[in-house]
């Protein structure tokens, strides 16, 4: 094979990543869109694990969900694995710093969606759930508040989640997920709708991460685990609150959001 072949297949390779990519994003979207469904359940009084292994398990509670979930498992995997190689090679379209940070991002959420993936998996063949997100940041609390300085580190992780938070919502506010975005062959009307969905998203997101910051903080002010909690952790405790019910409707719907903003995201995501 010369050069130019192997150009021509190295770049056949990249266009099938890409492809799996985005529909591994339009997978990532639909989990979404039924997490915000059990947020909606929690905030009208039913106490269903609202978190995205909940939202797997919704999905695979029917026949056609069983197929549905062994999609999604594939399709969480491959935009994991997409967000790897945007970590090694991509965002060309930005330099210096920002470059970095986004590729340190893609390959922290290629992470987190390749974890997820494998619990589809899981659930899938039918091996267990894996438990809550609850039960995972209970476990990880306690491990950390078991280390010399431990409610300093428990503090400290509560203080990184908060700016995971933060830049979630500035993210939103300032529209910087436009950056990763072409939507040159867009109409007008769809552009604003994907900005508006993306906006409203992301600040949902960063509501409820800053939740599961101060849950976790409170857990380690007080050194005990068991204050800790995940996603399904920091909806509940935003329905406890009052108005609760309608706080949470309020960010379900921008969850929602955020699950329909990444079906187009797919569609528009750079190179």
């Amino acid at each position: 094979m010369n050069r130019t072949e192997a150009t021509a297949a190295r770049g056949e390779k990249s266009d099938t990543a890409q492809l799996l990519g985005r529909a591994g994003m339009a997978c990532y979207g639909l989990v979404h869109l039924v997490l915000a469904y059990l947020a909606l359940q929690v905030a009208f009084g039913d106490s269903e694990q609202a978190d995205q292994k909940g939202a797997l398990q919704e999905i695979g509670s029917t026949a056609f969900g069983q197929v549905l979930l062994w999609v999604l498992a594939i399709g969480l995997v491959a935009f994991g694995l997409w967000q790897f190689l945007m970590a090694a090679t991509g965002y060309t379209w930005v330099s210096g710093g920002k470059r970095t940070r986004k590729r340190i991002g893609a390959a922290a959420r290629g992470v987190v969606v390749v974890v997820l993936g494998f619990s589809a998996f899981r659930i899938a063949i039918g091996s267990g759930s894996g438990g809550s997100s609850n039960q995972t940041q209970q476990e990880f609390t306690a491990k950390l508040l078991q280390l010399p300085f431990g409610p300093a580190l428990v503090v400290i992780a509560a203080a990184a989640v908060l700016g995971v938070a933060i830049a979630a919502g500035v993210k939103g506010v300032k529209k910087k997920f436009l950056e990763d975005l072409d939507m040159s062959d867009l109409p007008g009307k769809t552009k604003r709708w994907v900005s508006w969905l993306g906006t409203t998203g992301y600040l949902a997101k960063g509501v409820v991460f800053a939740i599961v910051a101060i849950l976790l903080a409170i857990a380690g002010f007080n050194a005990d685990p068991n204050q800790a909690g995940g996603l399904d952790a920091a909806l509940k405790t935003l329905a406890a609150q009052p108005f609760g019910p309608v706080l949470l409707t309020v960010v379900a719907l921008g969850l929602a959001a955020f699950g329909a903003y990444c079906f187009g995201a797919a569609w528009a995501h750079k190179r």
